[in-house]
């Protein structure tokens, strides 16, 4: 007998207006969720709720809902704990209240330190002709020692890394370091991307913050919004680091399952939740994607569900949905065991996707051209419901 109550809710990442990928081909995708932010406030300042409610319009008169917000950034006065940023955390707590006036309530975020996810290349070449993004920790040493220039960064290689580092940029011509820098560079796509200075200032100003004092800063954060989380019914779900590793000295607080724990017990309240990302967390070599799901799965609000391939230094390409390194049968029927216990589905989204087929002679956002992601969405699709059995 089918006991399946629901499906899983099948969303799409969607940056607005501006986005290649219309919402006329995220119906033709089959998803009937949006994921999407208001990219054009500057980060730190107050969602208005026109804006909302303008962009909430738009959304349902295509026939899809505003299904889960990603993201309303945290400020860095807020993960840095400046002497502003109560300030910050005010206007997040407006902008969280006029989200849930608009009936939106699961809002991802992440707590990485001034860049957002980060890969070396946008377009490396699979056998199949498509392209995925890729990070490579020989590119990321030749951006840290010879672009960015970091002081101490030596210590964070091997020396077989900065030997063949050094090599590497021997032979690289303007072009190619321009196109490094901007893919370590790259922001969230419709925001600005960081200059090289800002990063350099950042860098210093977290060594004195440390491990312990992000997660101190990201304590005060939840316990800054709880209030209004509870009173709104708003979920807050923080999404893992990207990669999950300490990269050009920032530190990480989000990339195992130890972190992930910690985070819940630290505000150990129903609306601090987690985006369980299986791209992010599957790139790390020790991560136990099975364990991590258990150990947080009453508290997972919102899925990325995406593949990478590694190797044993911690270098990955994002591989096809169902390839790669993570086994997404056994993720899938954790999910959905899991969803069958909400009162209502679960959302999740096909995270990045390859550029591939017509998708390869356009501009598209890296990760997020449409062709690939549907073919991901198909083959999840598909995969739940060879596991529920459910029509």
């Amino acid at each position: 007998m089918n006991t399946v109550k629901h499906k899983l809710l099948q969303t799409w990442r969607w940056y607005g207006p501006s986005d290649p990928v219309s919402l006329q081909d995220v119906k033709q995708a089959g998803a009937t969720g949006i994921v999407t932010a208001l990219h054009h406030v500057p980060h730190g300042e107050i969602w208005p709720l026109e804006d909302i409610l303008e962009r909430k319009s738009i959304i349902e008169a295509s026939g899809l809902q505003w299904a889960v917000v990603e993201s309303v950034p945290v400020h860095e006065a807020i993960k840095t704990r400046r002497s502003n940023a109560d300030h910050y955390i005010e206007n997040y707590k407006t902008t969280l209240k006029n989200l849930a006036a608009c009936g939106i309530k699961t809002v991802c975020y992440n707590f990485m330190p001034v860049l957002d996810w980060t890969r070396t290349q946008l377009d490396l070449t699979m056998t199949d002709g498509s392209k995925a993004l890729y990070f490579n920790w020989l590119d990321l040493a030749v951006f840290d020692l010879f672009i960015l220039k970091r002081e101490g960064a030596d210590a964070d290689y091997s020396a077989d890394i900065r030997s063949r580092a050094k090599d590497r940029f021997a032979t690289m011509n303007t072009d190619e370091l321009n196109e490094l820098k901007i893919n370590v560079l790259m922001g969230i796509p419709n925001e600005k991307e960081i200059e090289l200075e800002a990063l350099r200032t950042s860098i210093e100003e977290y060594k004195s913050i440390g491990r312990e004092g992000l997660k101190k800063n990201l304590a005060y954060f939840l316990n800054g919004i709880a209030d209004v989380c509870e009173e709104t019914g708003i979920n807050m779900t923080i999404h893992p680091d990207d990669p999950p590793y300490a990269i050009l000295g920032l530190p990480r607080i989000a990339s195992t399952k130890e972190d992930l724990v910690s985070i819940l017990r630290s505000v150990d309240k129903p609306f601090n939740g987690i985006c369980y990302c299986t791209g992010s967390l599957g790139a790390g070599v020790s991560n136990n994607l099975n364990d991590i799901f258990e150990a947080v799965k009453e508290r997972v609000y919102f899925l990325h569900l995406r593949n990478v391939t590694k190797d044993e230094e911690g270098n990955f390409y994002e591989a096809d949905h169902l390839g790669g390194d993570v086994n997404m049968y056994e993720i899938m029927k954790a999910i959905v065991a899991e969803n069958a216990k909400r009162a209502t589905p679960m959302p999740f989204r096909p995270d990045h996707g390859h550029q591939m087929l017509d998708d390869l002679n356009k501009v598209t956002n890296p990760g997020y051209s449409a062709i690939g992601r549907l073919r991901g969405l198909a083959e999840l699709r598909g995969l739940e419901l060879g596991i529920t059995g459910n029509y």
